[in-house]
């Protein structure tokens, strides 16, 4: 009986010969982690067993490489995977964790309900903390705040956070604050903005968090950009990236010219909305951007040279300078979130 298949997807990965980053598809197993060249393979490039396997997460050891984990086996060999965002990186890592505490305990991976009858009053769950964060209703309001002649957008100040810790019952007083507040930093879900806050998470101040009105936050993926004399890391984004971003994720896409397919980053933003794609190894930039005012898009069952399609999860994006893109995704339902997604967008934004 094959071992059964818990998640699958895109992640990039080092590779263990030239250590360089390519996207792989990447298949979690009860037992271990298959990594394929492309999704339609049928043997895998790669397989990691997770029997006695140690998780590392967040792995800071690349620089301004974000959402990476390592897995380093019984053998002392690491293996280096990157997520395309943090709730991605997240379900990885839980789903990771599990299968390797299923394997210790000699237990079959099932997954169940998350609903307590009885809260850990130990326990604190960050993800679920940051989400109710970044709710738009009831979290975190952020502004665009100045200081030394910048101008910080998407974001908001440290004693902010704690305030809104302790409004939300999550902490009990200031001291307990910013112990969440230092976990949420240093696990990715807080990053700091301007010199002040880059200052403490660099270890000049007594604690990386700080509850102070000029230390400057934002949410990784919330569009954050700084304005006017900016610094190196803080660069000042043209219109097109000043909408906030409300999906991201790995697809395939079809080159214009040569008609083959490659797995691209894309980050969709809204008012102005805007599709950028990346090369999911590295590079900030991107390498292209869909402009979607207009734009029309529809889940795709035929080739642009209308024969039947071989592969599946298809779909176009026409632009309003009748631009074709092709895209596919991993799942029917992926494609529909990202059908939807992008139509919301293009109603919307400007």
């Amino acid at each position: 009986m094959e071992p059964k298949r818990i998640r699958e997807g895109y992640l990039v990965k080092r590779g263990s010969v030239f250590n360089t980053w390519k996207p792989m598809w990447v298949v979690l197993l009860e037992d271990g982690i298959e990594f394929y060249k492309k999704k339609s393979d049928n043997s895998p490039k790669g397989m990691i067993p997770l029997k006695g396997s140690a998780l590392t997460s967040p792995c800071q050891d690349f620089g301004k490489r974000m959402f990476v984990f390592k897995i380093t086996t019984t053998k002392q060999q690491d293996h280096f995977f990157q997520a395309a965002f943090l709730e991605e990186r997240d379900c990885w890592i839980r789903d990771i964790k599990k299968a390797i505490k299923c394997i210790e305990g000699g237990q079959k991976f099932a997954r169940k309900s998350t609903r307590r009858s009885i809260r850990l009053p130990e326990t604190v769950d960050l993800g679920a903390l940051y989400l109710s964060m970044k709710d738009t209703e009831k979290g975190i309001k952020e502004l665009n705040l100045e200081k030394d002649k910048k101008i910080f957008n998407h974001c908001f100040t440290g004693n902010c956070v704690i305030d809104w810790l302790i409004s939300n019952q999550s902490v009990r007083n200031r001291q307990e604050g910013l112990v969440i507040a230092s976990s949420l930093l240093n696990e990715g879900y807080l990053q700091p903005a301007g010199d002040l806050s880059k200052s403490a998470v660099d270890g000049t101040a007594d604690n990386p968090f700080l509850d102070n009105p000029d230390a400057f936050y934002y949410f990784p993926d919330s569009g954050f950009f700084c304005e006017e004399n900016s610094s190196d890391d803080d660069v000042i984004l043209k219109e097109e990236f000043r909408g906030v971003i409300i999906k991201q994720g790995c697809l395939l896409k079809q080159g214009h010219r040569r008609k083959n397919w490659k797995v691209r980053k894309f980050i969709l933003r809204e008012d102005p909305a805007y599709l950028h794609y990346y090369d999911p190894a590295g590079g900030e930039d991107p390498l292209g951007a869909v402009r979607l005012r207009g734009c029309v898009v529809t889940s795709v069952e035929s080739n642009s040279d209308g024969k039947k399609s071989e592969e599946e999860n298809l779909f176009e994006i026409i632009t309003a300078d009748e631009v074709h893109y092709f895209l596919q995704a991993a799942t029917p339902k992926e494609r529909t979130e990202w059908i939807k997604a992008i139509q919301v967008a293009s109603r919307t934004g400007k």
